[in-house]
């Protein structure tokens, strides 16, 4: 079993909308977590700090009372006791430090630091006590990530809710800078197979053909360059084919024409009425393929001037049946109108319609026999009425059917042409039909005739 496609596969947008979605959810997601964890620990902070307020004031009293910090230990761990017991530290050991102005510690909660010498740095995030002004000592708290902050308790409470989403942003901005290069990575590298692929058909490399390296909007539109490629490719080779066979076709009755016209100048031959009647057949021959291939570029280019009018398909083939009839006689072929009265109108233009006939009539009465049968049938569909050309003579080989529409493609490549015939007949055919918005397809089995199916919409 083949491996069923995903929607996330098959479309770019619901790639980048999940992309977005991905990168959104986990930036919300990671603000949350990284926001909620900093600002439990700074709201945390933040009644610490509220808890040292009355000890800063308790230990201002104290110098102030006494001009000295003797005594102010049972200060410190009172507080320590008080806000260790409201569960604020989690668990965490809390440490406060009285220090003097010279950096060395005085009373602290934890006995056997007494006496050591407190950093320049632990200092400047000391709490400055005062005292008419002047500088006594510091109040130095370690315990949550050994932050004290000297600033406002609204300030530095706020200063940490900041940094929190800070780092979200950061971290979320690099995920989304991650994710989006990856995208563009996905993105790009058909994009730049593509733009190398037009570049080089540009260059007349009509061969070229790209990866097809994903099955979304971008696999879809490799695909639709690399059928395009083979379009053009087929055309182009079309139409040096159609090239050469067109220099052929008039080469023959203008050498035809030559080769009289210089003896008849030359006097090496003398006119007569049979010389004049080749030289006259094949002029009609060159006017013929001219005005077929005028007709032609005119469908090709959507500048045919059509008048569509209703048409009774019962009135149109026994007039056709009527113009061929003496010609089929004379050949011993039986022409067959089968076309019920009551057929729903077409919506055609009848001299064209009548051309298109004729051609399908024609061609078919060459590869018919003495004795055989051509019948032209009619039959409603829902939107369209189909008129069938169907003999009963040689038939078409199976490799020719896919190309018989095509310009001058002759199945049997050793026929010459048959009273003027110059293979454009079935292109003018399928050109004419679909200018008038129908369409034309043939059924034909070797030995058994051929079958030509034109349907055109009911007017």
């Amino acid at each position: 079993m083949g491996k069923q496609l995903t929607v996330w596969q098959r479309s770019i947008s619901v790639k980048l909308a999940l992309a977005f979605l991905f990168v959104g959810v986990l930036g919300a997601a990671l603000v949350a977590l990284y926001v909620g964890l900093r600002t439990r620990t700074a709201f945390e902070r933040f009644r610490l700090d509220q808890e040292l307020v009355p000890l800063v004031g308790a230990l201002k009293a104290h110098y102030q009372e006494r001009e000295s910090w003797t005594g102010a230990g049972p200060l410190l761990r009172r507080s320590n006791d008080v806000a260790m017991g409201r569960g604020m530290m989690h668990g965490w050991t809390l440490r406060t430090s009285l220090v003097d102005t010279d950096g060395i510690i005085l009373q602290d909660t934890i006995p056997r630091q007494i006496g050591e010498q407190v950093s320049r740095t632990e200092l400047r995030r000391a709490v400055a006590l005062e005292h008419d002004g002047v500088v006594v000592g510091y109040l130095l708290v370690e315990g949550i990530h050994g932050q004290p902050r000297q600033e406002t308790l609204e300030a530095a409470f706020l200063s940490r809710v900041r940094n929190a989403i800070l780092l979200s942003a950061l971290t979320a901005a690099g995920v989304a800078l991650l994710v989006g290069g990856l995208l563009t990575r996905t993105l790009m590298g058909p994009i730049h197979a593509l733009t190398t692929g037009t570049r080089a058909v540009a260059d007349g490399d009509l061969g070229h053909q790209v990866v097809v390296s994903s099955q979304d909007e971008l696999g879809e539109l490799a695909r639709s360059f690399n059928q395009m490629i083979g379009d053009l490719a087929h055309t182009a080779q079309l139409r040096r084919q159609m090239t050469a066979d067109i220099a052929h076709d008039l080469r023959t009755p203008l050498s035809v024409l030559m080769g009289y016209t210089e003896a008849l100048n030359d006097g090496k031959l003398k006119g007569s009425a049979e010389i004049y009647t080749v030289m006259h057949c094949e002029a009609q021959h060159l006017n013929h393929l001219v005005g077929d291939l005028r007709l032609l570029s005119l469908a090709d280019a959507g500048e045919l001037q059509l008048s569509c009018q209703a048409l009774s398909p019962e009135s149109l083939l026994e007039q056709v049946e009527a113009a061929h009839r003496v010609q089929a006689e004379a050949s011993g072929i039986s022409l067959v109108v089968d076309a019920p009265s009551d057929l729903p109108s077409i919506s055609a233009d009848p001299e064209r319609m009548t051309q298109v006939l004729n051609n399908l009539v024609t061609n078919a009465m060459r590869y018919t026999p003495s004795g055989g049968t051509i019948r032209l049938r009619a039959q409603a569909a829902a939107t369209a009425v189909h008129i069938d050309i169907a003999d009963n003579g040689s038939g078409i080989a199976p490799e020719d059917l896919p190309y018989v529409f095509e310009r001058f493609y002759r199945g049997d490549r050793s026929r010459q042409q048959w009273q003027g015939e110059s293979g454009l007949g079935l292109t003018i055919v399928k050109s004419l039909v679909e200018a008038q918005g129908g369409s034309v397809a043939v059924n034909s089995s070797p030995g058994a005739g051929a079958c030509f199916t034109i349907s055109l919409p009911i007017a």
